[in-house]
């Protein structure tokens, strides 16, 4: 099962030769990882700001098939994949208005203690966004 979030390209995200600037990908891919949390049930702005637990992102990648453009309007879907109690990746698929992928992005988060930065069990709010995310 997937997530999709759509989201129109805007003149911010872009470079100087008027495409998409390959950050801007990551961070479109961050709002949508947001909104799946959010469309799940949890509170983002309390999520987010927990001091007892970070889940910070510790690898990501990026592979462009077409550029993205200005006023493109783009579908995200995110699919999670649990790998272990402190660690999890996520797939971004995202396709242009015409059903053609565009870029594919890979996250992966581990769950860790923000104080001693050692790994501990994922927050019952990430396992029940699986539930809902998760096949």
């Amino acid at each position: 099962m997937t997530f999709t979030y759509t989201r129109t390209i805007r003149f911010q995200d872009t470079d100087a030769a008027g495409v998409v600037y390959f950050a801007s990908v990551l961070s479109i891919c961050h709002e949508a990882y947001e909104e799946s949390l959010a469309a799940s049930g949890i509170n983002i702005q309390a999520f987010f700001s927990k001091t007892s637990v970070a889940i910070p992102i510790v690898h990501a990648s990026a592979d462009f098939f077409r550029p993205m453009f200005c006023g493109d309007k783009i579908l995200v879907e995110l699919t999670p994949k649990y790998m272990g109690d402190d660690y999890f990746e996520v797939t971004y698929k995202m396709v242009d208005a015409g059903d053609r992928e565009v870029a594919k992005v890979l996250t992966e988060h581990v769950c860790i203690d923000p104080e001693s930065r050692t790994r501990q069990q994922l927050p019952s709010e990430i396992v029940q966004w699986f539930q809902q995310w998760v096949d």
